[in-house]
């Protein structure tokens, strides 16, 4: 038998695995989730936006403004469905998005138009390029990091740590990812053609917590 493991399925893809030939096994990891029961894995984007969005609040930040990724990719939307559900539950104001970036340079641009409201003082945005660049734009309004606006990234990324200040993030745990859908696939490649296989696993996000976020200057 032949296994393949696909990383960050589009609908493109989606489609194709759906006509995938007979036999051939797959595991999808990440993107959008397949129909006919193709096996997926992922990372539990919603938990990680929640978990993002509730350390900003607990900072006595009133609402939380977001800079989503592209709506046409999945993660984008986890994230965004994960933030506005913990405004919405906890009965705080839910701020439009400004647009959508998962780049470095378009987190500037946005940046630079919540930079200039002065109701803003916490964003979650869609990955940590997209918040190296908010923070820069920020910095350059005279509203810095966390002084006067708090900013979450998105999956940890190696550089996260170094950024001016050290980017508060959501990491995603790639290599237990992979190790698992790994395992996922080993297992249905095993499996009789009658025998029960898991279709799918999330692997958890953590908040990690560093200098780009802090109490609202009211908070007592």
């Amino acid at each position: 038998d032949a296994g393949v493991i696909l990383v960050g399925v589009g609908a493109v893809e989606a489609r194709a695995l759906e006509r995938a030939p007979h036999g051939l096994r797959w595991v999808a990891v990440g993107g959008a989730r397949p129909a006919g029961g193709t096996p997926h894995a992922g990372v539990d984007n919603v938990a990680g936006a929640r978990m993002a969005t509730r350390h900003l609040l607990e900072l006595g930040h009133r609402t939380v403004h977001h800079v989503p990724g592209p709506p046409d990719w999945p993660e984008a939307h986890e994230r965004w469905a994960g933030w506005h559900r913990t405004l919405t539950a906890a009965g705080r104001v839910v701020p439009p998005v400004v647009g959508a970036a998962w780049d470095a340079a378009s987190g500037y641009r946005l940046g630079r138009r919540l930079a200039a409201d002065p109701a803003v003082t916490a964003i979650l945005c869609a990955n940590d390029r997209v918040a190296l660049g908010v923070l820069r734009a920020l910095h350059e309004a005279g509203r810095p990091a966390p002084d006067e606006v708090s900013v979450v990234g998105f999956d940890d990324t190696p550089e996260a740590a170094y950024f001016h200040p050290p980017l508060t993030t959501i990491r995603q745990d790639a290599g237990e990812l992979g190790r698992r859908s790994l395992g996922m696939l080993l297992d249905h490649l095993a499996a009789s053609p009658h025998e029960s296989v898991p279709a799918g696993l999330i692997v958890d996000s953590e908040l990690v917590i560093r200098s780009s976020t802090g109490r609202h200057r009211d908070f007592p």
